[in-house]
């Protein structure tokens, strides 16, 4: 058919309509966008060129109880640099003085730092690494350098600050200190002192706007935060460094001896509950022993002949028995049931004393006690247990305390032979910390008191919140019950027949009570059975100032394994050293044959911390904590590689303190 005007301009007319729609859509697109959706397209342009950062703020300092620092947060600076932003001739005039002034204060060469800076601007990199990790004074300096004394938009200086967590003490009371961690979804994991009092020691957040560069990298815009971090409080516990050094390290020469598989030790102040030293080591496959778990606070488990003392006091409060009733261990068995209780004394001890009892600590005496006076009534028994608070948790501040076990008849797991496992430690679970409390409180005349952690929190030198003793029971049991078992614990040392009687010296005095339990009781193998051994008390044994308890797991059986043998020395060390250290000094005598066996690093540490320097001190070999005290009561600056004993020093011995400022001490 022929193509007449008429049908062209039909066709034109069809395609002029189709592009007036095609316009009026767009329009209408176009006032979407910019009425409707404007705001969102704003902020996807503005987030994916510009965006807020959040910044950490300084976490505050965690200190001992005399000031020193457990934990402090110390910003960390990284170096990097906007070619971009810098002119041609601003670049090659200052190229050469700024490589110089790194290459002088990195240790590189020139030629390494010019190499970087003219790579990054012929690649146009805007985010070119110079240097990371840097302390304050080192960051300082390098802003006042040839061209980055420009500041970031003429000198292409890029800042970028973290704060990082620092342990003064390396290793010691590393799992006490413990850490606080933040992952992706905001969820914490809250770990020891740093867990534990997080809500005061990590501050508010602060804002930092970046923007957007190539290779989907951010660079801050400006100086300045659009909103400052708000630093975090001080906080200040109530461990002593002096004595959680001395708790550490006889606890680690104990393990090591026995090749035991780990251990804790705690020591708190009697009259307050603080709780001054607390140390857990676990062994690695390659035998070597670190802070892994806290097993003082968390581990649950069967205290063994520890509970004995707690079977005495509900004994005593119900008058069923006095210190002077006489048992008769028969042929060292008792058998309730299907099972046997058996001493550890073959043929066992025959008639004796309830405190006989004690102090030799006779199951089966302890077993015809308990069972023979509560079997008709047992309620009666696991009450009094619970008036003593013992079925509860102490609700410590750190997250994960072991939750106690205290069987009520009727209960899962309760049957006709509980009463007599129950009075020796069996059948029921404490963590070392619950039953230390119950030590202390017997040593506080009956005043059960909460054990504490904190002492103060602090802004600056302006004192926040302050923490005083709490009292969980104000008297566990009677006057009269606590004077008896403080003898009965008394005699457990001092008499010959008593199952401490090994750790007895003349010269100070120490009450407590042995604990060897068994694990894996239940097997028939003697090669699947384990121990646990246990020594709780307090010292002076009179006017008793700290309570203290040792627990070592597992320990090698080839070696030794009751609780007087591996656990009780651990707790005189730490006793005979604290007296050493403190003023009990000044009540007792300590300067016998036995003392003088202390440790040589111990010895070493008073001596030189007494002594009159004007020349730097020999510290190689001591423990690093013993060192670092003795240098710096010298007033000289110490800075701490690795963990353990001095293996070297920076500064030679003999050089003129007058001349150093600052000594590096590396340990093994």
């Amino acid at each position: 058919m022929p193509v007449t005007e008429k049908n062209i301009l039909t066709r034109l007319y069809i395609v002029a309509g189709f592009l007036f729609l095609f316009a009026i859509a767009v329009l209408v697109k176009l006032v979407s966008i910019q009425m409707v959706e404007g705001e969102k397209y704003r902020k996807l342009a503005m987030d994916r060129t510009e965006k807020m950062f959040t910044i950490a703020p300084k976490r505050g300092n965690l200190y001992s109880d005399d000031g020193s620092l457990l934990a402090t947060s110390v910003s960390r600076y990284a170096i990097r640099f906007d070619a971009e932003t810098v002119g041609k001739k601003d670049f090659e005039e200052n190229v050469k003085p700024l490589s110089d002034a790194l290459a002088k204060l990195f240790g590189k060469t020139t030629s390494h730092y010019q190499q970087i800076l003219r790579k990054a601007k012929a690649n146009k990199n805007r985010y070119a690494l110079i240097a990371r990790n840097l302390d304050y004074s080192d960051y300082i300096a390098v802003k006042q350098f040839p061209l980055f004394n420009k500041g970031p938009y003429k000198g292409g200086l890029i800042i970028e600050q973290k704060i990082v967590r620092e342990h003064p003490l390396g290793k010691i009371a590393e799992r006490s200190v413990g850490y606080e961690r933040v992952d992706e979804e905001g969820y914490r994991t809250r770990v020891g002192l740093e867990g534990a009092f997080g809500q005061y020691l990590r501050g508010v957040e602060g804002k930092r706007l970046k923007q957007k560069i190539a290779k989907g990298q951010w660079k801050p815009i400006g100086w300045d935060n659009i909103v400052e971090p708000k630093d975090g409080y001080d906080v200040v516990s109530t461990i002593d460094i002096n004595i959680q050094d001395i708790a550490h390290h006889a606890l680690l020469g104990q393990l090591e001896k026995y090749n035991a598989e780990h251990g804790c030790v705690i020591v708190m102040e009697t009259k307050t509950g603080e709780v001054k030293a607390i140390s857990n080591l676990g062994r690695t496959s390659e035998g070597k022993y670190y802070e892994r778990l806290n097993y003082a606070i968390g581990e649950s488990h069967e205290p063994g002949s520890t509970f004995k003392l707690m079977s005495m006091v509900v004994a005593l409060e119900d008058k069923v028995i006095d210190t002077n009733t006489v048992i008769d261990t028969e042929k060292g068995t008792f058998k309730v049931y299907n099972r046997t209780v058996r001493d550890s004394k073959y043929g066992g001890y025959g008639k004796i004393s309830a405190a006989k009892a004690f102090e030799v600590s006779s199951n089966t005496a302890f077993a015809k006690i308990i069972n023979n006076n509560y079997k008709d009534n047992p309620e009666k028994f696991v009450n009094r247990l619970m008036n003593m608070n013992l079925h509860r948790e102490l609700g410590m501040p750190i997250n994960g305390e072991g939750t106690p076990v205290i069987r009520y008849p009727g209960d899962k797991g309760w049957s006709g032979v509980s009463l007599a496992w129950m009075s020796h430690g069996y059948e029921v679970a404490l963590t070392p910390l619950q039953t230390l409390t119950f030590y202390n409180a017997i040593a506080n005349n009956g005043e059960m008191l909460k054990p504490r952690l904190i002492k103060a929190v602090k802004e600056w030198d302006k004192t926040i919140l302050k923490f005083d003793k709490e009292v969980i029971n104000p008297s566990i049991c009677s006057k009269e019950t606590v004077r008896k078992v403080q003898q009965l614990l008394k005699d457990v040392v001092e008499k010959k027949h008593g199952t401490g009687h090994g750790l007895y010296s003349p010269n100070f005095s120490m009450a407590g009570k042995t604990g060897t339990t068994q694990k894996n009781y239940v097997s028939k193998d003697p090669e699947v059975m384990k121990y646990i051994s246990t020594f709780a008390g307090y010292f002076p044994a009179d006017d008793p100032k700290y309570s203290c308890i040792v627990v070592i797991h597992e320990p090698d059986k080839s070696v030794g394994y009751y609780g007087a043998d591996v656990s009780g020395p651990v707790f005189k060390s730490v006793a005979q050293k604290i007296y050493a250290s403190s003023p009990l000094v000044d009540e007792v005598d300590v300067n016998d044959a036995e003392t003088k066996k202390l440790d040589e690093d111990f010895q070493r540490y008073f001596a030189a911390s007494n002594k009159k320097y004007n020349e730097v001190p020999n510290v190689e070999g001591m423990s690093g904590m013993d060192a670092v005290s003795i240098l710096e009561n010298l007033g000289i600056e110490v800075e701490v590689k690795g963990n353990g004993k001095v293996k070297k020093q920076s500064i030679a011995k003999g050089t003129d303190l007058k001349k150093v400022n600052k000594i590096v001490l590396v340990l093994s």
